[in-house]
Order: structure tokens, then sequence, then C-alpha cells
């Protein structure tokens, strides 16, 4: 888990991170978000949304880290981000899937 929330602050300080809802379905939408990373305690709507829209466009959703994780490995309050750069997205999923 340490190594994921170490590997997604260095993706936000790379700027290879789009944060928030609207911006990162807009991301999923324009084929540029490879990974999306939201927090397990969002609303129920914008967990559908999300999963939605990335189950249609086959883009993976980590979703199992709070909010407070996520703020704390970013720096930022913030329950949903799409990370933009392929390597990053490969290697947070290889890290999550272990």
């Amino acid at each position: 888990m340490n190594n994921f929330l170490n590997l997604l602050g260095l993706a936000v300080r790379a700027r290879k991170v789009v944060s928030g809802t609207e911006f990162t379905i807009d991301g999923i939408r324009k084929n540029e978000v490879k990974l999306v990373v939201m927090a397990n305690n969002c609303s129920p709507r914008t967990k559908k949304d999300l999963h939605n829209k990335a189950s249609y466009y086959n883009v993976p959703v980590v979703d199992t880290l709070n909010d407070d994780e996520l703020k704390k490995a970013i720096g930022k309050d913030r329950k949903v981000m799409g990370v933009t750069d392929q390597g990053f997205a490969k290697r947070l999923k290889e890290i999550m899937d272990n």
C-alpha cells in the first residue's frame, strides 16, 4: 500500500494526474486517463458514474483507498484522480494487483 501511495505522490509531482470527477471523466472520454484512482468513500453516484465510464472505455479503476490516505499521498484533498501517464498507470495497477 505504501508503494502505491508513494508512486501516486510522485505521479502528482510529475504532473501526470488530473484530479476531480469532471476532469477525470473528461480525460477518460479523450482517452488521456489510463487509470482511475477513487476514494472508497465517494458518493454512490460518483462511484457509479466513474465505474460505468471507465468500464465502457476499458480504463482500470482502483477504489480501495480512503480519502485520508489519498490526501496524505498527494497533499491535496481529492477523492477522484485520473493518471494520464501509461508508465505510472501500469506500475500503480501492478502494485494494487499484488
